[in-house]
């Protein structure tokens, strides 16, 4: 059965949808991009083995004690626990038909209209599997924050914050203090670091014989993308999730009292202010990494929603490097698109 080739590949209608009128490539105005600020934020160390990376955890320390004279010191020994991270190889191949391409002589422009959409897919896959990537149900990927904190009777689940929700519209925050001793992106020893990029197109005049979904063969351009990467987490203790946060709960004085109501009675919804207060006191030393606060746009918005009430007096609109950013005790909050607001409920 033949496929629908319009589902697969570009046609001449995906053609004349990226002209403007005077028959040029249009610029495309990009309704399905994302913000995902941690891609730019996310520290990235060489693994030291070519498929990942292994860590070498402390998970006891010695036994000390006090001596008599004439009375030596019994032995003791620390004990430590070696972890392993893989990366995942994320890749893409964007063809292009080169008549298509060639039409009004702008090749070049025509190929990175395309182009352009696969590298913004490319990093969405990565923003989303950094946060959701299970190996145990796809192996193919790489392991991410939420599977590692899931659960709050784990040994790091006391860095898993309870919001209250019980619905199914759930979502975190999350507090990620990015450092080479705590928790970074790492790539395959021996490889480069980031999105890779190359042209296949070996004749770059007549293009390369490519297959359509038939198996059929017709002249095109070829683009290949790859993105080798993983997650490493060396110290549990400097990532805390603030769980169930229910996003139809949320107020803009978010669990605040009323005074001026004849009983004091409290807003539905969680305290955004009072569980990041709890979050950052848990991490140990915030002067060990770069701490960033992460959330999707809903909850960024009643953060600042919750800017106006004078008891939230920790969220404010600083200027970072020229840029108006929300900032909760002068730690940046920064918008992940990839963060759900359907997760499951944490216990």
């Amino acid at each position: 059965m033949a496929v629908v080739l319009g589902a697969l590949a570009l046609t001449l209608a995906d053609w004349a949808a990226r002209l403007d009128p005077n028959g040029k490539v249009a610029n495309i105005v990009e309704i399905l991009n994302q913000t995902n600020e941690v891609i730019a934020d996310m520290l990235f160390v060489e693994g030291n083995t070519p498929t990942g990376h292994i860590t070498t955890v402390r998970t006891g320390l010695p036994e000390v004690a006090w001596r008599m004279l004439n009375y030596g010191v019994p032995q003791s020994k620390s004990r430590t626990v070696q972890v392993t991270d893989t990366c995942g190889m994320l890749a893409a191949y964007a063809q292009v038909d080169k008549k298509l391409a060639d039409l009004n002589g702008n090749t070049a422009a025509f190929r990175l209209s395309e182009d352009v959409a696969f590298i913004e897919a490319m990093n969405q896959e990565m923003a989303s599997v950094l946060f959701y990537g299970n190996t145990q149900l796809e192996p193919k990927k790489f392991l991410g924050l939420a599977p590692r904190y899931n659960d709050s009777s784990a040994e790091n689940g006391e860095n898993i914050i309870d919001a209250g929700g019980t619905g199914s519209d759930l979502t975190s925050i999350w507090l990620v203090c990015w450092g080479a001793s705590t928790v970074h992106g790492i790539f395959p020893k021996g490889y480069q670091a980031g999105l890779k990029s190359a042209d296949l197109t070996q004749n770059k005049a007549e293009g390369d014989p490519l297959l359509d979904p038939n198996g059929d063969r017709y002249q095109g351009y070829i683009s290949h993308y790859s993105w080798d990467l993983g997650l490493c987490l060396r110290d549990w203790r400097y990532v805390v999730r603030i769980s169930n946060i229910d996003i139809n709960t949320l107020t803009k004085r978010g669990g605040i009292v009323n005074l001026m109501a004849s009983d004091a009675v409290y807003d539905a919804g969680p305290d955004l202010a009072d569980l990041l207060i709890q979050a950052i006191e848990l991490v140990p030393s915030l002067g060990k990494g770069t701490p960033v606060i992460y959330c999707n746009k809903t909850i960024r918005t009643w953060m600042r929603r919750q800017i106006k009430n004078s008891t939230n007096v920790n969220i404010l609109m600083q200027d970072i490097a020229g840029k108006k950013v929300v900032t909760f005790d002068e730690i940046p909050v920064k918008r992940c698109d990839a963060i759900l607001n359907s997760e499951d409920r944490v216990i």
